[in-house]
């Protein structure tokens, strides 16, 4: 046989011997506890029935290593310590343990059942041909059907609540990686609900609030060539006409990017798995340049309209202009555009500054006006729902941003948002604090670093996985339950067979005698003399054997003895004796 014909034969057995590794701590002081107590065990057996030699060593050796190598090898571990079972009374308890660890190891269903029929046969020939070679006295078919109830409580049993609790495990495994794949599945097609319900909304948006700003428009265009009215009233006229016309430009920019979060939602998600990062927010649609920002260049047009209505407005701009994706330029108009629609309601009349910061990772929008000059007694006070400002709040989130409002220490307000650049192509981003689901982790998981893109909702299973550790413990509980249960009543027939051999063999012990004693004692001898030299009580065992062989004695009382050698287990001495002596001794064949 060639090196690499060995190669190919040894590299299986060492992967099989390597199987359950790496253990833990708590494992290896497990299995070797474990060990030290069936080779412990084994070695007091063995020294109690032989004395310490040769053999005592080499079984608790076997033992040792039997029990070491059962978990990378069940099915040859378990055929082994049947054999040595049916032998060896010292290699029970590895029995057990073997055939419990070749329950749950063994997947197969055909491998198991010809592991277990391979250890039943042998340990059940094994044990019956030692039984009959020992003399027993016990036929053929009742030693194999005692041979096949030791072997069933042994290992039939252990090996069944074994299996049992692995697939039942392997279930629960099986039940909590659908549970996630569900939720993971349920929360994309929530996703694509919700891009379809932007869809439809933007939809009704253009079709509805479209036409009416269409015929404001129209009508202001109208009334803006009335030869009737004077100049002040045409020039409010085309402010008005202005204003519908650029509603209706951002109402349509609005429903683009709803409808690029519809139609796209897979690009986004793939271009953000790629490792979209901050520096992405560069890299435009063609030609690696992204066109410059539409919505900001449009704040000077607000900043406009601004002055026209008398209000002071100082506009400062620092930092290399670079472009936004659609959603975060959206959101920077917006926060200039609630910035001052916010200082003319509520502070009219007072300076305002409107600053654009292009920092090296984000664009950085700030609206603040000075405290509101004293209006008239009695004025009414703005009414404000808060909404924008929540709006503000809620869109920058999206895009990976957030917003700041607050007082100025001089009285005024202050609005600041900050955008980063690198939004992709105006998915929204995903919050830093926010649990994703990872493919091959446990339930709760923190998202990797980069921009995770429009890859759906947000999934927080600490709930769930807070049930299902409930459920679990609760199982768990249970399972523990069954396991003690089933330990207890292997220990207790465990305990029960030991018992009950140790009893039989104490029934053998007062059942016979050597056939020199029967020699040595002769008839007119003492009784006191002669019963010194018999067991101290009779056994069950020789009971029946008053109406067998010879006519005993009139009057005399008679004991019953077989022989105690192997090679002749079915002569049986009777010794009658009366008026203090013995009377008669005979000898006779028990032929059943």
């Amino acid at each position: 046989m060639d090196e690499a014909h060995t190669a190919r034969i040894a590299l299986p057995l060492r992967h099989r011997l390597t199987a359950a590794s790496p253990w833990s701590r708590g494992r290896i002081a497990g299995e070797s506890v474990l060990t030290v107590v069936l080779a412990g065990l084994a070695g007091l057996l063995e020294t109690a029935w032989d004395g310490v030699g040769v053999r005592t060593v080499a079984v608790v050796a076997g033992i040792a290593v039997l029990s070491l190598a059962r978990r990378a090898l069940p099915a040859t571990v378990l055929v082994v310590s049947a054999c040595a079972a049916a032998v060896l009374p010292a290699a029970v308890p590895l029995l057990i343990y073997a055939s419990w660890s070749a329950g749950s190891r063994i997947m197969k269903p055909g491998r198991t059942v010809a592991a277990y029929a391979s250890a039943f046969v042998l340990n059940t020939a094994l044990s019956t041909y030692d039984e009959i070679s020992a003399g027993s006295g016990l036929s053929m078919p009742v030693t194999g059907v005692l041979s096949t109830a030791v072997f069933f409580m042994l290992a039939i049993v252990p090996g069944l609540v074994a299996r049992y609790r692995a697939q039942r495990r392997s279930l629960l495994e099986a039940q909590r990686r659908n549970n996630v794949q569900l939720m993971r599945e349920q929360t994309m097609v929530a996703q694509q609900a919700r891009l379809l319900e932007r869809g439809r909304i933007a939809q009704d948006m253009h079709d509805s609030l479209g036409h009416q700003l269409v015929l404001i428009s129209v009508h202001a265009g109208a009334l803006q060539v009335d030869p009737d009215l004077t100049d002040r009233q045409r020039e409010a006229v085309q402010v008005l006409r202005d204003a519908s016309v650029a509603a209706m430009r951002e109402l349509r920019e609005a429903v683009g990017i709803l409808h690029e979060d519809r139609d796209r939602p897979d690009e986004r998600t793939e271009h953000a798995a790629k490792g979209a990062g901050p520096s992405g927010g560069t890299a435009g649609a063609a030609g690696g340049e992204r066109p410059l920002s539409r919505a900001v260049a449009s704040i000077d047009g607000l900043v406009a309209s601004s002055r026209a209505a008398g209000t002071t407005v100082e506009v400062r701009r620092s930092g290399a202009v670079r472009p936004l994706a659609p959603a975060a330029d959206h959101a920077a108009f917006r926060i200039a555009q609630e910035g001052l629609t916010n200082a003319h309601k509520h502070a009219p009349g007072a300076p305002i500054t409107l600053a654009l910061r292009y920092e090296s990772d984000s664009l950085v929008v700030e609206v603040a006006n000075g405290p509101a000059p004293a209006g008239p007694p009695g004025a009414p006070s703005a009414i404000s729902g808060g909404q924008g400002l929540t709006g503000l709040k809620e869109r920058a989130r999206l895009v990976g941003g957030m917003v700041h409002t607050g007082r100025t220490p001089d009285g005024g307000f202050r609005i600041a948002g900050m955008l980063p650049y690198g939004t992709g192509d105006g998915g929204p981003a995903r919050p830093d604090d926010a649990t994703s689901v990872a493919p091959d982790d446990d339930f709760a998981g923190q998202p990797a670093g980069g921009a995770a893109g429009n890859s759906g909702a947000d999934i927080n299973l600490s709930n769930t996985q807070g049930e299902f550790a409930a459920i679990m413990s609760s199982r768990k509980n249970l399972a523990i339950g069954c396991a003690v249960t089933a330990v207890v009543l292997v220990l207790g027939t465990v305990a029960l067979g030991v018992w009950g051999v140790s009893a039989l063999m104490d029934e053998l012990k007062k059942a016979t005698i050597s056939p020199g004693v029967y020699e040595s004692a002769k008839v007119g001898d003492p009784e006191a003399d002669v019963q010194g030299e018999l067991p101290d009580e009779d056994s069950f065992l020789t009971s029946d054997l008053e109406d067998k062989g010879p006519r005993p004695p009139e009057g005399a009382t008679c004991r019953h003895f077989a022989s105690d050698d192997p090679d002749d287990t079915s002569t049986i001495f009777r010794f009658c004796f009366a008026d203090g002596e013995l009377v008669a001794k005979q000898t006779f064949k028990d032929k059943g």
